[in-house]
């Protein structure tokens, strides 16, 4: 009922997507670092909005799951060129977005652009600035000096490529050294065993918003992905109240 379809972008680009009509404020995921809306969270999230009669977008960054392109290519600047495209397309009205991982920084890039349009912000282990503090000397060195690095992957058997180009444009993206000019709602949920993304960078990441309006909640026993059934129900639970606005 709810097939995969293809957005193109004006330069071409095919942009995989699942979208369905409801209620808003309308609930946008932001899937992680080569991940795509196929993963565990972000189909939790569209089938808890399709219940719920909710309006609800995901979609596949170009180069990753079904959507056109090379993942070489993609830095955060194209994918939130893709972001802002899908929202203006797709939906009326104000969004929450649902950023995981490297998709919470995205989703700052895009709120900063949304104005009275974002409705607020749901950060799953956010990964603000992570070319920079994630990153040692010798490898942005190597980045610099146009290199591909590549990482373990402890969720496959391929290992982790970050390209040049991504590189450079994320280290023209730092967000943590500044205020972040957003008022809108944020939560943010961390996991303090989280071996990838530590759980202070939501800390810093909660001084560095303009917004008072701020939750962050620590999972003591979460790791990285928060994909467990009870770290996914809080994360409905936690959109859900962020939805309704002020009690």
């Amino acid at each position: 009922m709810f097939d995969t379809k293809q957005f193109t972008m004006p330069d071409g680009r095919r942009i995989a997507y699942r979208h369905i009509r409801g209620t808003g404020p309308a609930l946008v995921f932001l899937p992680g670092y080569m991940s795509d809306m196929a993963g565990g969270k972000a189909t939790a999230m569209f089938d808890w909005a399709r219940q719920q009669g909710r309006a609800c977008l995901l979609f596949d960054y170009s180069g990753c799951g079904q959507s056109g392109g090379s993942f070489a290519d993609g830095t955060l600047s194209r994918w939130r060129e893709e972001v802002l495209a899908l929202i203006d397309a797709k939906i009326e009205g104000q969004v929450v977005i649902v950023g995981s991982s490297m998709g919470g920084w995205l989703m700052l890039l895009a709120g900063m652009e949304l104005g009275d349009r974002l409705a607020g912000l749901v950060g799953i282990a956010p990964a603000p600035d992570f070319t920079e503090w994630g990153r040692s000397d010798t490898d942005k060195d190597k980045l610099a000096a146009g290199e591909t690095v590549y990482d373990d992957n402890p969720y496959g058997p391929e290992p982790t490529p970050t390209h040049p180009g991504f590189f450079a444009d994320g280290q023209s993206q730092l967000l943590l050294g500044s205020e972040i000019p957003i008022e809108a709602p944020v939560r943010l949920i961390h996991g303090q065993r989280d071996d990838d993304v530590p759980w202070d960078i939501s800390t810093r990441l909660a001084e560095a918003l303009r917004s008072d309006d701020i939750q962050v909640t620590l999972i003591k026993d979460g790791d990285h992905r928060l994909s467990r059934d009870q770290d996914i129900a809080l994360i409905l639970q936690t959109v859900e109240a962020l939805s309704k606005g002020p009690s």
